[in-house]
Order: structure tokens, then sequence, then C-alpha cells
């Protein structure tokens, strides 16, 4: 007896291979993004990393704009569908890096996820607290003067354990020499209030003038640094990562048009 084949009302819908449809997703949104003229992440992030070519064409300022979107793009529940693979493949011959992000540990604010970026396409130093030592400025020279980076940003989050360790003056073995960094921002934060590590809004007061005070000693630490960005082929800046909304506020320091 032959076997007959079900008709499309017997077995209802048919249902496309989720591969294939992301295959197809992939190649129109990308072609979408190149042809209308989004941002060097978004578009590239479908296929492979950033090239040399398409990171030299971008200035700070563009670099800076495209991580905006890309926060809001997170934000919106929107991410790129990058293809972590082709761009691990694209980049295992060289990286062209435009920026290089100095952010807390804090699991909860990874710096590629929460603007949108995909793999080559920043440097990441992560340090509790988000300061700058002599090693992570050896970093951001390699990564600005010899890599070719454009953009130094200090991002700082709410809700900082280190920041909140700072103000209460914790001890702990190694952590007690680091916390000692951020003390600084602490007595230098302008505040009415209870000063303590259980008042959120000073801990975030706080949180943002440690990155203003970061900023500024990169600039004062690092000759080569601050060359670059007298320049103008290096741009800094300070931004906020509200671990509630995920919002970023990008904030230039000391305050610039």
């Amino acid at each position: 007896m032959t076997a007959r084949a079900p008709n499309r009302d017997e077995v209802g819908p048919v249902v496309e291979s989720p591969h294939l449809d992301r295959r197809a997703f992939l190649a129109a949104s990308s072609a979408a993004a190149v042809s209308c003229g989004f941002g060097f992440f978004s578009s590239v992030a479908f296929a492979a990393a950033l090239t040399q070519a398409q990171r030299d064409k971008l200035t700070p300022a563009q670099i800076i704009a495209e991580m905006k979107k890309g926060n809001m793009r997170f934000r919106n529940g929107q991410e790129t569908p990058h293809d972590y693979l082709a761009q691990q493949r694209a980049s295992a011959k060289g990286q062209h890096p435009a920026a290089i992000i100095l952010s807390c540990i804090d699991s909860r604010a990874p710096a590629e996820t929460i603007l949108d970026l995909g793999i080559g396409d920043v440097f990441n130093a992560r340090v509790a607290g988000n300061i700058a030592n002599a090693d992570i400025l050896g970093s951001m020279e390699f990564a600005c003067k010899l890599a070719g980076a454009k953009v130094v940003l200090v991002m700082g989050h709410t809700s900082c354990g280190a920041i909140k360790g700072a103000i209460d003056k914790a001890q702990l073995g190694n952590l007690t020499g680091l916390l000692a960094k951020i003390r600084p921002a602490v007595d230098a934060t302008s505040f009415e209030g209870e000063r303590s590590g259980k008042n959120s809004a000073f801990v975030d007061a706080v949180a943002r003038k440690n990155v203003e005070l970061t900023l500024a000693e990169i600039r004062n630490r690092s000759s080569v640094l601050a060359e670059l960005e007298s320049s103008g082929a290096v741009k800094m800046t300070g931004a906020m990562y509200n671990i509630e909304t995920a919002a970023v506020d990008f904030f230039a320091w000391p305050e610039l048009s």
C-alpha cells in the first residue's frame, strides 16, 4: 500500500527550519543595516569583526554615538543578533578595536553586553571600582597609541559594592589597598544627607565622582594619552550604568562642549 502524503490542511501550517529562518534574518538585517547607514557596531557585528579600514574612518564622537545607540538597543531588547563565531574567526589574525573601556568587575555590568558590542569591537579592562593603576594605564596606552583605539571610556555603575566598601572603610586583605584608591572620591563628593554605604543616593554620587577622578588621573599620569587627547586623536569620557534601568549615562569630564 502506498503511503499518501498529507496535505497542508491536515498537518496545519508549515513551520520553516529555525536555522534557515535565522540565516535569512541575519542576511536581510545585515543588508538593511549597511544600506541604511546604521552604526559600525550594528552593521559589522552580523558577519565579522571590525576591520582597520572601518575603524580608521570613524571619529571618536561617532564611536561614542554608536555606544549610545548600542545601549538603547540593549534597553529596548533589540540587540544585534551577533554571530560570535564569525567575529572570532574574523579577528583571529588581528584586532582593530575602536575604544578601550575601563569598567567594574560587577557581574551585573558587563560592558560589551550593555553596549551591544561584539568580539573585536573594544578593549575592556575590568577592576573593582573601575580604578586606574599603572598596569591599567599601560594597557590603555597600548590600546590607543599602538592598537589605534580612539576612545577611552571609564564606566562606573549604581549600587557598586566597591564604592560601598570604600565609604565604610572596609578592610580585607588586598582589598583594603584597592578601596583606599577610591577614598579620595568619597571625600570629594559634595552631598547633603547620610554619608554611608547604606544610603544608595550617596553611593551613586560617590561612584560618579570616582569616574571623574579616574579620568583626571588618567590625564595626569599618562602623558601618552594626554597628548593623544590634545591632538584630537582620542577622546576620554565617563559614563554611569544604572543596574536597575539598564541605561548608560555618558558625560565628559571636565564638562566640555
